[in-house]
């Protein structure tokens, strides 16, 4: 029978190892260390409960995952035993031993659950070879079950029982093993494997996982994988107005009056108006009827036919501009400024000159447009380099930068709970330094972000530490300090939903964002 089993069990473990080569592992191989309590005496005639009768072993043991949930593990034995020699000669017959054993065996181990559960149990069945200092080798097969308790992310506490059946009479015994078990080494997924990660679109819209912002929710190529509910370019995850088309310099809300105020911001969002009233129209102090930027005595009150000033002659400033002539009469101007206070001599009064120590033309408001954009520099964001009115005059990032910017949060990769950057890292931040280059005029924001296991307190120092890695990473490859800004906001701004595996891994994040150097 005892033939019969060894058989089998010889079958077994070639067939797993076939299993090895052609399978391929998901899990890590494995290394674990074990105090053994060696019982010979139980099932020889002996008495179970003389607990003090039972001698100390150990056990190392090498382990490698053939399959999933299915271990091949290579447990090496040595120890001291207690037993009763009643089969080597008659002479010998009664008296008690002190042996030293040690053992070599080949175990399948069979795990209920994945590795990365809290807790494990598991059969092992396999075959061993044993040699003592004073008698033969023998064979035997150990029968067992254990339980894995997970400690750290690849430590284990490892209780484990083995019945072994001996091929050589009255050597059949029991060990009791307490230690730990490490993981020491990842295998690598096959190309049918990474195919299969790679071509994974949980939400269908043709954007694969890996490269989707949004993948739990089905969105446009175009903006990585995010809806656009209104279609006006603005991925939702952005759009201050989501459900209303609107500019992208406004972060998608409108502008119905084109005065360069959201309607969500505007005060008279039908109305034309200033960005300093709030999107209204300039007001009227003096209640004359006349509004501000057209009454010369803003503070006097007269008719439109007289420019909005009084009906009189006098010079009260004694700028030589006569009062009804004078739009700050009370103050000493320039003629060319009709009577008003005009430090850089370009004929617009100081108070409604946006650059009053800059000479610039009546149409700019008094500033100059420095880079011929059409943007006076007092609202052009990069007044050195032409650009769009869509990006308030600073240079249009390119699709394939952004998308650059976009994928970087993704892509940098730090150590478990640690802000030590990954070398995979370093290819993408390379080429975030090149966009730097690229827009002289722009800053960049990163911004660290964690999911919500663990502290809050915790997390949010470790956003902080990930972002700062970033940061001091690009200044070793030549960009300025002063271009660049960090910040850790924790695990309060998610962009999936934390109660998933993956959308934990999306939330845990680094995100940089090219802003105007000039806010």
């Amino acid at each position: 029978m005892k033939r019969i089993i060894s058989a089998i069990f010889s079958f077994c473990l070639l067939v797993s190892v076939s299993e090895m080569n052609a399978q391929n592992t998901q899990y890590k191989s494995g290394i674990s260390f074990k105090a053994l309590l060696m019982d010979y005496q139980s099932l020889n005639d002996g008495n179970f409960s003389r607990i003090n009768d039972y001698h100390n072993g150990f056990e190392i043991a090498y382990s490698r995952n053939l399959q999933d949930k299915l271990n091949l593990v290579i447990p090496l034995k040595i120890g001291v035993v207690n037993t009763d020699v009643f089969n080597l000669n008659k002479l010998d017959q009664g008296r008690s031993l002190h042996k030293t054993v040690y053992g070599l065996d080949a175990q399948i181990q069979y795990q209920f659950y994945k590795p990365e559960k809290q807790i494990v149990p598991y059969l092992l069945a396999g075959l061993g070879f044993v040699g003592e200092n004073e008698g033969e080798f023998n064979m035997q097969t150990p029968l067992g079950a254990g339980i894995q308790i997970k400690i750290a992310p690849n430590a284990y506490a490892v209780i484990q029982g083995e019945y072994r059946l001996a091929f050589t009479e009255g050597r059949s015994n029991l060990h009791y093993g307490l230690g730990f078990n490490y993981l020491v080494g990842n295998s690598a997924p096959s190309k049918d494997d990474k195919d299969t990660v790679d071509a994974l679109d949980a939400d269908g819209d043709g954007v694969i996982d890996n490269l989707d912002l949004c993948p739990q929710i089905a969105g446009l190529a175009e903006l990585n994988g995010c809806p656009d509910g209104d279609g006006d370019g603005v991925p939702d995850y952005q759009d201050k107005c989501p459900g209303v088309p609107g500019l992208k310099s406004l972060t998608g809300c409108p502008d119905s009056d084109g005065d360069g105020v959201a309607d969500a911001d505007d005060k008279c969002p039908e109305v034309a108006g200033l960005l300093e009233n709030d999107g209204c129209p300039d007001s009227d102090t003096d209640n004359d009827g006349v509004p501000n930027s057209q009454d010369r005595c803003p503070d006097l009150a007269g008719p439109a036919s007289n420019g909005g000033c009084p009906q009189t002659v006098q010079d009260s400033d004694q700028d030589g501009v006569p009062d009804n002539q004078d739009l700050c009469p009370n103050l000493f101007g320039s003629a060319t400024a009709s009577g008003c206070p005009d430090r850089d001599g370009d004929g617009i009064e100081d108070k409604n000159d946006k650059c009053p120590s800059t000479y610039g033309p009546a149409v700019y408001s008094g500033c100059p447009d420095t880079d011929g954009d059409g943007i006076d520099d007092g609202r052009d964001r990069c007044p050195n380099t032409a650009g769009p009115v869509s990006t308030n005059g600073c240079p249009e990032i390119s699709a394939d930068d952004q998308k650059i910017l976009d994928i970087a949060m993704r892509a940098v990769q730090f150590d478990s709970g640690r802000s030590t950057l990954k070398s995979e890292s370093f290819s993408v931040l390379k080429q975030i330094s090149d966009i730097m280059r690229r827009y002289p005029d722009y800053n960049l924001m990163i911004s660290g972000h964690t999911d919500n296991t663990g502290s809050a307190t915790a997390n949010q120092k470790l956003s902080e530490r990930r972002a700062k890695a970033c940061y001091e990473y690009l200044t070793t490859q030549g960009i300025s300090a002063s271009r660049l800004n960090f910040a850790g906001y924790g695990e309060s701004r998610p962009i999936s939903d934390n109660n998933s595996l993956r959308g934990r891994s999306l939330n845990r994040r680094v995100e940089f964002n090219l802003v105007p150097a000039r806010g």
